[in-house]
């Protein structure tokens, strides 16, 4: 039987999501796992697949491993909402980035099948709050765990430049041979004492630096904002021409600017 050692006054309910996408609004779960930890020490778990009732797009599947045809036979949420509402009843919820994207996206669907789900009265836990917390993500908490010492005169231009160099060279040798699992349970070396494969590590799906654009699983430039996000650039720019001169006259980086034209001719030059 699973365990935990919280201080409970009441069941708190971890939750995690995979779901067709990221947008709250748009996208739709295509499963969830909910551990229950209850005041007595015990965990229940609760894990269902759920047929979203729209396609799963290829890219989104690749992440998560779950196609169309594994939720074909599945519940909708609308078959499930009122007994997963019931199982939720009296917890706290939990998770890790719960409150930028699963608990708002569980909301979501109970309140398009007119289930009332209250989250006023519930305690929300979110485990990478305190994670971002307690392992600062700076220059100088980076130091510290890879150069062991503390960063002295953080701020200046001169230090952060050089103990960032320092960093970058204590990771090399720390990760170099350290093997990962993809999401397809292949292993694989991500960081090696070689420029081109940090670069492809770090940067590779950058496309202008406001990250108005990225690049999709598939290689394809798409936007990352707004109405036309996950869409390929040169699909909206055939199909909405006015939005590439929206974009020229509006409020974007110069740089932006420059890439969106720079696709834009290379698309005339393919004609």
């Amino acid at each position: 039987m699973l365990t935990h050692s919280l201080k409970l006054r009441k069941p708190l309910a971890v939750i995690d999501l995979e779901t067709t996408g990221v947008n709250i609004t748009k996208d739709r779960i295509v499963e969830l796992c909910i551990a229950k930890a209850k005041v007595d020490g015990t965990v229940e778990v609760k894990t269902k697949l759920i047929n979203p009732g729209v396609p799963i797009p290829p890219e989104t599947s690749m992440i998560h491993g779950i196609y169309d045809e594994d939720v074909k036979d599945a519940p909708s949420f609308k078959q499930i909402g009122k007994s997963l509402a019931q199982f939720l009843e009296g917890c706290d919820l939990a998770g890790f980035n719960s409150n930028r994207f699963d608990v708002p996206m569980l909301v979501e669907e109970f309140l398009r099948i007119d289930v009332d789900f209250d989250t006023k009265n519930r305690k929300l836990i979110d485990a990478q709050r305190i994670f971002h917390l307690m392992e600062p993500r700076t220059l100088s908490a980076a130091y510290r765990l890879y150069c062991h010492r503390e960063l002295d005169g953080a701020h200046s231009a001169e230090v952060d430049t050089l103990a960032t160099l320092e960093v970058l060279c204590a990771q090399v040798e720390k990760y170099e041979g350290v093997k990962l699992k993809n999401d397809k349970g292949e292993e694989y070396e991500p960081v090696k004492n070689d420029m081109d494969v940090l670069h492809q590590l770090t940067s590779a799906n950058i496309v202008d630096f406001a990250q108005r654009m990225t690049r999709n699983a598939k290689g394809e430039i798409v936007f990352n904002f707004g109405k036309h996000s996950g869409k390929a650039v040169k699909f909206v720019l055939k199909q909405e021409p006015q939005y590439y001169d929206w974009m020229i006259n509006g409020d974007f980086p110069l740089d932006t600017k420059r890439k969106l034209t720079e696709i834009k001719l290379k698309m005339m030059l393919e004609k």
